[in-house]
């Protein structure tokens, strides 16, 4: 149960702080006052998407938040659990909109996803809007309400879930059975492919190694010559190279250090250079002596390059994705030799959930056929209480005319009425005018919800298009059903209001350039002048008043 909401520089609310309670509430004002933001708040907090818009303006963010007592809402409370969120019987949700359009959610004082906030949010609360009878044309709604009332979730879910294996093993046979047309030339192919690209010797294929042993080779005289060069200017020429400079400064130096002993470091220092430099020399000349050109391997390198090249260009690869390349290549060669075995077992595969859907959807057509029957009675019930003395709802469950399976089973759910005697039923969008359609669907939606677990429903502005004793009616049915829940109603008709066990005002306040709207919950006397407003306008009378006050008093408890 919603017990707390609060909201803060939200659109014309800037600071709103309501308590709210079990049974029936009700929610008035004049039009404008922005009842209709308390509803956007209640859908922002439940995950509704949102923009910098709702902000106050001249204010950084808005904030909405929402206490909830989860006694007697156990599916909540397992989501709760499940998703390592719960916090014993609390529940505070928490949605903050900063100025440049983005969001966060909390639940708990925990940061979560919109999707989470969502999914938890449909344990909790469920809201009916002004124009739910809109949504009530289409076919997928009807089915969706016809399952609601079956308690028939479980079994869809089972059914879908079938569904979804069903068609991807269907989509992959179908691509198998369409490739084995074409399926010899394309093996040919691969396996020319493979056998081009094995003559890489791709167990010990290394491109870097390659190259670098192609670079070397190709640029080996050059290498010799001026590597020879280095050898002399290092070590070999006596009388000008690099060694001999050296031990002629060491030598000059070490007579120096008789008088300067501080220049024996530096003589450490060229003495090492020295036997660095002459070490350098000879692994040089070591490398140079072992170098050879070599003809025949330098033909075979520039061989192997080009054909390097060539299946690269040809595969659109670099090089050194050439193993992987065959190891793609060999993985569809597999596909296909072995796409006999697979297409066979696909089939049976699909065949068994075909048989598995078939039958899941005639145990879910039963169900509906029977709940159908049971709910076009309550529904017929109903909306002759509601002013349709001589009408009848009815459901009418089509099969499909092909075995494909779909999801959410094989039947097309279709609500009918007949609002006068001896006329056969027809659709609701032929039949039904926009009074008699709101009225149906408040049947629909009092008939459906008596089967619900969510613990707080909210009703906005669903009794449009109705007045006088039906609104009444109205009235008592929307009462009824909060005995086992809370239920929160926007309405402009006095006899709704009047059936409620609390009765919440909004109001609208200006103060400069600055609209505010606030709420307020009303005293019995207070409550008696707005069902007196809501009946007779701006100037009360004491008719009014009296009619109002009787009206208040009638209600049953």
């Amino acid at each position: 149960m919603l017990l707390n909401l609060s909201i803060t520089d939200l659109a014309v609310v800037k600071g709103l702080n309501l308590d709210l309670h079990t049974g029936m509430s009700v929610l008035t004002g004049e039009t404008g006052a922005g009842k209709s933001i308390l509803l956007t708040a209640l859908g922002l907090a439940l995950g509704d998407r949102a923009d910098s818009g709702y902000i106050r303006p001249e204010c950084k963010r808005a904030e909405i938040n929402l206490e909830f007592d989860l006694s007697d809402a156990p599916h909540a409370q397992q989501w709760l659990q499940a998703n390592d969120l719960d916090d014993e019987q609390q529940c505070l949700i928490r949605r903050v909109i900063n100025e440049d359009g983005r969001s966060k959610a909390y639940i708990n004082n925990r940061s979560v996803t919109l999707q989470s906030l969502q999914e938890l949010s449909e344990q909790l609360v469920e809201i009916h809007g002004q124009h739910a009878h809109l949504t009530l044309l289409h076919s997928d709604e009807q089915r969706r309400l016809l399952d609601v009332f079956a308690k028939n979730q479980a079994l869809v879910d089972s059914l879908n879930s079938c569904y979804r294996q069903w068609h991807t093993a269907h989509q992959e046979l179908h691509a198998l059975l369409k490739a084995s047309t074409d399926q010899t030339e394309r093996e040919q192919l691969l396996r020319y492919q493979i056998n081009e690209l094995q003559q890489l010797d791709l167990a010990n294929f290394n491109y870097a190694a390659l190259l670098e042993e192609h670079t070397k080779l190709a640029n080996l005289e050059q290498i010799l010559t001026i590597g020879q060069a280095q050898v002399e200017c290092l070590y070999e020429n006596d009388q000008h190279s690099v060694n001999q400079m050296l031990q002629h400064s060491i030598n000059s130096l070490t007579q120096l250090c008789r008088y300067a002993p501080e220049l024996q470091e530096l003589c450490s220092m060229l003495t090492e250079a020295q036997i660095q430099t002459e070490e350098a020399a000879l692994q040089l000349r070591r490398f140079l002596k072992v170098q050879d050109t070599d003809p025949q391997r330098m033909a075979m390198l520039e061989g192997q390059m080009e054909m390097i090249q060539k299946l690269s260009r040809k595969h659109r690869v670099s090089p050194d994705a050439l193993p992987t390349t065959v190891t793609h290549i060999a993985l569809e060669l597999h596909g296909i030799t072995h796409s006999g075995e697979r297409i066979a077992e696909l089939t049976t595969h699909t065949e068994q959930l075909h048989l598995h859907y078939a039958e899941l959807a005639k145990t879910l057509s039963e169900s509906r056929q029977h709940s159908a029957k049971k709910l076009q009675q309550q529904i017929s019930d109903i909306i002759k209480e509601l002013g349709m003395a001589q009408g009848e709802f009815l459901i009418d469950i089509a099969a499909q005319a092909v075995n494909t399976p779909k999801l959410n089973g094989l039947d097309t759910v279709t609500f009918l009425v007949s609002a006068n005697p001896g006329l056969p039923p027809k659709s609701l969008a032929k039949v039904a005018s926009g009074g008699e359609l709101s009225r149906i669907s408040l049947a629909i939606q009092v008939s459906t919800a008596h089967d619900k677990s969510t613990p707080t429903m909210i009703f906005d502005e669903v009794d449009a298009g109705i007045g006088g004793g039906i609104a009444e009616i109205v009235g008592q049915k929307l009462r009824r059903l909060s005995h086992n829940r809370q239920v929160l109603c926007v309405t402009h008709l006095p006899q709704v209001a009047a059936q409620a066990h609390q009765h919440l005002y909004v109001s609208k306040s200006h103060s400069t350039d600055v609209t505010a709207s606030t709420v307020r919950l009303l005293e019995e006397s207070e409550r008696i002048e707005e069902i007196a407003r809501m009946l007779g306008g701006v100037k009360l009378t004491a008719n009014t008043l009296a009619h109002a006050k009787e009206m208040l008093h009638s209600v049953a408890t």
